[in-house]
């Protein structure tokens, strides 16, 4: 066994080393045939232990993406021939191998358009630019594929794999996805796209989608089965419900029961995570929002505390009907209000106010719990002047701001 696990760590430690003096832009050819032995043997978890290697160097994690392409390529054999164990029908992974299915024939249509507009008969080429449009449109529909991998899966195998760091790089990959279809989107809007741009930007996302599909179905895919423990793969089912699936039918929901997740004591189970009470009280503090909570029957139970509170608010209220803590002239607006909530005809109100120079928004949600029933009331308050006063976008960290 110890002998196994030392030629293991070695050819690890000869295929990051390989990797990396191909990043130096050391002779690709020579590397190959120096290092070939370790290379005919690299699986779906050694590929993953390589990359995670290289993010720990001190390369940044633009330098491993840019060369991620090169590594895997010469990968590719070993990992094409790698047999997995596939899951079976409704698991989550075989829905998410379904969707890629659907995926791959969108992008065999997108190849024959392209051919066909750049190459081809250009004869009909006026009805080119529509057809190009509709695939990208519903190409579209794939970034609830990324979505899921994102939120769900990798954090999975965040807690299941320690090398898990070059999940970021498909992540990563994953946005240039985004910013593929949204400058195609533009481009195609035009009446005549410029087709040098077109074409380049069209080879850009034919090389970040299939190769994706390669990297998930031989590398990430086959170690998350190995790595994941059996009774999470139906949380993750059913936690995939919310995000919806494309290209399917949405699965049957009876192979996903929620589980039973065990809750520690001292903890409060607020359905997507559980937080202790002073952990409570800090986040409702801290929100950059006035909040009062008035109960089913129309008494006022909570209101947050001084920090961005924009209404006086006093502790001898709690357990004071709502309809006694406004003035006479506008109790009705509050019967109003309680009562179109209370029999479900609306969901919100909304009013704004200008006060002291500032601009103020507040707003009322109706609550109802799982069955319809009304639970109450809860009112936002938010001085919104300097957010009305934004403007373009700020997509960088600037402090003075």
């Amino acid at each position: 066994m110890s002998e196994f696990i030392d030629n293991h760590i070695g050819r690890m430690e000869a295929l990051a080393e390989f990797a990396l003096r191909l990043i130096r832009g050391e002779n690709g050819k020579m590397l190959i045939e120096h290092y070939s032995a370790e290379i005919a043997l690299v699986t779906p978890t050694s590929a993953m232990q390589v990359l995670d290697k290289l993010l720990t160097t001190g390369l940044s994690i633009e330098t491993v993406k840019a060369n991620t392409g090169k590594i895997i390529n010469v990968f590719y054999k070993p990992l094409s021939a790698w047999q997995w164990a596939k899951p079976e029908k409704g698991h989550f992974i075989n829905n998410l191998m379904l969707e890629n299915r659907e995926v791959e024939k969108l992008m065999a249509e997108l190849k024959t358009v392209t051919k066909t507009y750049f190459n081809g008969d250009n004869s009909g080429e006026g009805s080119l630019p529509t057809r190009f449009r509709s695939l990208v449109q519903q190409l579209k529909q794939y970034e609830l594929h990324y979505i899921k991998k994102e939120i769900i899966l990798f954090p999975y195998m965040e807690k299941a794999i320690p090398g898990y760091r070059c999940l970021q790089l498909m992540w990563s990959f994953h946005d240039d996805f985004r910013k593929s279809l949204k400058v195609l989107g533009k481009m195609l809007n035009s009446e005549k796209p410029d087709k040098n741009l077109l074409n380049k930007e069209l080879g850009k996302l034919f090389f970040v989608v299939l190769p994706i599909i390669f990297r998930e179905e031989q590398i990430v895919f086959p170690v998350a089965m190995r790595a994941i423990p059996e009774e999470d793969w139906a949380a993750m089912m059913q936690q995939s419900f919310e995000t919806g699936w494309c290209y399917m039918e949405t699965p049957a929901n009876d192979a996903a029961q929620k589980s039973a997740d065990f809750i520690p004591d001292g903890l409060v189970n607020l359905g997507t995570g559980s937080l202790r009470p002073e952990q409570i009280v800090l986040m409702l503090e801290n929100l950059p929002v006035d909040i009062t909570f008035v109960d089913e029957n129309d008494e006022v139970r909570y209101f947050s505390g001084a920090k961005h509170r924009i209404f006086p608010r006093s502790k001898a209220i709690i357990g004071r009907k709502v309809q006694n803590c406004h003035p006479p002239e506008s109790v009705h607006v509050v019967n109003e209000i309680v009562s179109a909530f209370r029999n479900g005809q609306k969901e919100h109100a909304d009013f704004w106010i200008q006060m002291k120079g500032h601009f103020v928004h507040i707003r009322y949600f109706a609550l109802h719990d799982g069955h319809g029933a009304y639970r109450g009331t809860i009112e936002v308050s938010q001085d919104v002047t300097e957010i009305r006063a934004l403007e373009g976008e700020s997509r960088l960290l600037d402090w003075n701001l």
